[in-house]
Formats: C-alpha cells, sequence, structure tokens
C-alpha cells in the first residue's frame, strides 16, 4: 500500500469576488521510502500541495491519506498529534528561534514529547550529529553560516524520527556549493529510510530525487 494518496484534492482561495483556483484535481501516489521533489514555476501550486500535504491547509475537496489514515477526516487535536508523530517540517526561511542555540531548537518539537529533559538533549543531540554539526551544539543561529542553519533546521525536523520529511524550498537561500551539501544530506536521509517530499524551483535538485512531479496551473503535468 502507498504511504501516501492524494485523491482529486483541490483547494479554491477567495480574494474579493475572485477565486482562485490554488490546485484543481492533484492525484499523487508517494510509496515508503521515495525522494520526490515537485516542481513547477511560481504559482503553480507547490507549496499549497505541500501544505495541503502536510495538515497544515484542508483541501477544498479531495482526500489525503497517509499510513491508512485520511488526514483530514481527523478532527483537529488528533490532526496535530498525526503531524507531530509522523511528519518533519523544513522551511527555506530556517525558522530557527535567534536566541536558542542549535541543540535548544532542535529539542523544540520534543517539547510536546513525554520524555525527561536528558533523553530529549541526546535526541537532539544525536540528530544534530547526524547532520554533521555535533560540534557546534552551543551555537546560536548567528555564529552559524546559511548552510550550517539549514542543518539544524533539518536536525529540528528529524529529530522525533518523523516517517516522512517534507522540504519547501530548502536550498533557496543558499549558493551552488552549500545548496549542493544540503541536498546530498537530504539524500543520505532518504537512503538511510525517510520518505522525502520537496518543493523546489530548481531543475539542479531533480537529480537527487528518484522522481519529480511537475504542476502548472495546480494540476500534475507529464515532464
Amino acid at each position: 500500500m502507498a504511504l501516501i494518496q492524494i485523491s482529486n484534492v483541490k483547494k479554491h482561495y477567495t480574494s474579493g469576488n475572485d477565486v482562485v483556483e490554488a490546485l484543481r484535481g492533484v492525484d499523487i501516489t508517494i510509496e515508503a521510502g521515495e525522494f520526490i521533489t515537485i516542481m513547477g514555476q511560481s504559482g503553480s501550486g507547490k507549496s499549497t500541495l505541500l501544505s495541503v500535504l502536510g495538515g497544515m491547509n484542508h483541501p477544498t475537496t479531495g482526500e489525503v491519506e497517509m499510513a491508512g489514515v485520511k488526514l483530514y477526516q481527523l478532527p483537529g487535536e488528533k490532526l496535530a498529534d498525526f503531524r507531530a508523530q509522523n511528519l518533519g517540517f523544513v522551511f527555506q526561511s530556517f525558522h530557527l528561534i535567534p536566541y536558542l542555540t542549535a541543540i535548544e531548537n532542535v529539542m523544540l518539537p520534543l517539547a510536546i514529547v513525554k520524555m525527561g529533559t536528558a533523553a530529549k538533549k541526546s535526541a537532539a543531540r544525536q540528530a544534530l550529529e547526524r547532520v554533521g554539526l555535533g560540534a557546534k551544539l552551543e551555537r546560536l543561529p548567528n555564529q552559524l553560516s546559511g548552510g550550517e542553519q539549514e542543518r539544524v533546521a533539518i536536525a529540528r525536523a528529524i529529530v522525533n524520527n518523523p516517517h516522512i520529511l517534507l522540504a519547501d524550498e530548502p536550498t533557496g537561500n543558499l549558493d551552488s556549493k552549500t545548496s549542493d551539501e544540503v541536498m546530498a544530506l537530504l539524500r543520505e536521509l532518504n537512503a538511510a529510510g525517510q520518505t522525502v517530499v520537496m518543493v523546489t524551483h530548481n531543475p539542479d535538485n531533480g537529480r537527487y530525487a528518484d522522481r519529480t512531479i511537475t504542476l502548472r496551473d495546480g494540476m500534475v503535468v507529464e515532464p
């Protein structure tokens, strides 16, 4: 059975008297362990699709099924729990708390998890070691390079061992060398068993993925 099944998903926004059709009947199947890139021009619906997939944006119609669970049939609190247990999120702008150290930033998703502080610290340390930052646990974000900040963001996304990693333009603010390093890291995590779904506008990133899904005007198009 597919890990993720998106069936006829539509998302409409109302802007004044206008209706904007961000997604217009999207069908996608993703298997466990795949590395998928979602590509398309600005306004094609990529980020909307990722937010729907992440349980953060209720589709107008259609269904999102993940690990056999119909995401949008879950009541609010249960949906939040499902997200926390199964999904890790990485964003283009890092979203690190400036006054927290790397290890404190990575511990944030564990705040709602029932485990002791020492265990949380240990899990965060291990996540930072996995992304190559074991020596910079106590650095503040402004003491790290852009690439290192993105690695902290990735460590934070994987600290609770989610089944699925969702990344929205994770290399958008990085130079090409650092971008390649981050992509290689995501590929490494994928090889270790993580399912990765990444939105990108950069065609070069597609070479790291198993396959690319292209969106145009809110619909999947053949490559």
